[in-house]
């Protein structure tokens, strides 16, 4: 696999699953379900394998995708899921002859991508959370690896593929989908209903966090293809018409032009949405920063120096305006991570990080500096031991 396929963002891998659902051929989806100790990506990592020998996606730093599109093969001919485990503990090269020391052991469960998968993407695709329940173990039940369910938040219940009722599903595996669609991540779960073992696997997916980048001018453009690339969704707004907007950032997922006052009409402003405010008109930011922080989104980012937000301060209180600690505190300006760069792709490096940082709920330090597992490990609620319905 080339390595712009290998590099792109989840969002893409999201998107070329539901493009090869309608496409002629058999493809293979292999998704980390289970990691023990460390590796490079964590459960719910997922990289499409088409019949060609081409990968879409990445689930280690490369070191395993070669070996994949090998036994994709294998999965392709029996037309059934298989569960690999790859074990990495070891810092040699009798390890698949590379050597690879990622010091953890990887479980990856390979697929058919077939119609039982659209659910996914096309919940994905509306901007709507879900979590994809899939089989490992079925034991002797009536389910078996590879079957599979999906939980909505906005639904009650789990539902099969095809929107039924998901027959044979124990309904308490509800409150860890909800738990894992909510905050986008996945997680095995284990029952033991009488003399068998239902082993699952709960993929959360989450709805993308929207990112408005108010502004037209060519500085811009770094950090609109950065956050693209970071799996953000990504609205440019321009308030002038004169510069047309689909030429000049590609990278945006849309883009529209509006004016300043009417922000909140032309666009949906709620607690996943992330602004990036950098007009450098110093009315048009005004304007736009007062319906953002009356929106209480979590994310405001404001190009310029701090004295020119107190100068807006300053305005907004001549009018009668004020605003609260609460929603103060999601106003970053100067916006950005002090990285110490001044090229244009340093600043915007600087502006994506600190949206990651926020988004994650993370304080930016070194990662030396951090004690333990550098990727936070899932907990959820136990679904308990309960029999099928």
């Amino acid at each position: 696999m080339t390595r712009s396929n290998w590099s792109v963002p989840e969002t893409e891998v999201v998107q070329r699953i539901h493009e090869r659902l309608d496409a002629a051929g058999t493809d293979v989806l292999a998704t980390i379900v289970d990691v023990e100790g460390n590796a490079y990506r964590r459960p719910g990592a997922k990289m499409l394998l088409d019949e060609a020998g081409e990968g879409v996606g990445s689930i280690t730093a490369g070191c395993l995708e070669d070996d994949l599109l090998a036994t994709a093969e294998s999965v392709r001919e029996r037309g059934r899921p298989e569960l690999v485990t790859y074990d990495l503990m070891e810092d040699d090269e009798d390890v698949w002859g590379l050597g690879v020391g990622c010091n953890g052991i990887i479980d990856v469960l390979l697929e058919p991508l077939t119609e039982t998968y659209r659910p996914a993407v096309e919940a994905f695709d509306e901007g709507r959370d879900v979590a994809v329940l899939t089989v490992l173990e079925g034991g002797d039940g009536p389910l078996e690896r590879g079957d599979r369910a999906y939980y909505r938040p906005d639904e009650e219940g789990l539902s099969a593929p095809d929107g039924g009722p998901a027959m044979g599903w124990p309904e308490r595996l509800s409150g860890p989908a909800g738990d894992l669609a909510e905050r986008g991540r996945a997680d095995v779960i284990e029952l033991d209903p009488g003399d068998s073992r239902l082993e699952v696997f709960i993929d959360g997916l989450a709805a993308p966090t929207e990112l408005l980048v108010f502004g037209s001018g060519h500085d811009v453009g770094p950090v609109t293809e950065l956050a693209a690339k970071n799996d953000f969704r990504v609205t440019v707004v321009g308030f002038r018409g004169s510069v047309d907007l689909d030429e000049r950032f590609p990278d945006a997922d849309r883009t529209l032009t509006t004016s300043p006052g009417t922000v909140d009409d032309a666009v949906d402003l709620d607690e996943r949405t992330h602004a990036v405010v950098m007009t450098h008109n110093f009315i048009d930011d005004r304007l736009t920063v007062e319906q953002l922080l009356d929106a209480s989104v979590p994310y405001v980012g404001l190009m310029g120096p701090h004295e020119r937000f107190e100068e807006m301060l300053e305005a907004f209180a001549d009018e009668g305006r004020t605003f609260d600690e609460r929603a103060l505190s999601s106003l970053y300006t100067p916006i950005g991570l002090d990285l110490g760069g001044g090229s244009p792709y340093q600043i915007a490096h600087s502006i994506v990080a600190e949206m990651l940082a926020v988004s994650n709920d993370r304080t930016p330090r070194h990662l030396k500096r951090r004690e333990g597992h550098i990727h936070d490990r899932v907990t959820v609620e136990s679904a308990g031991d309960v029999p099928s319905q």
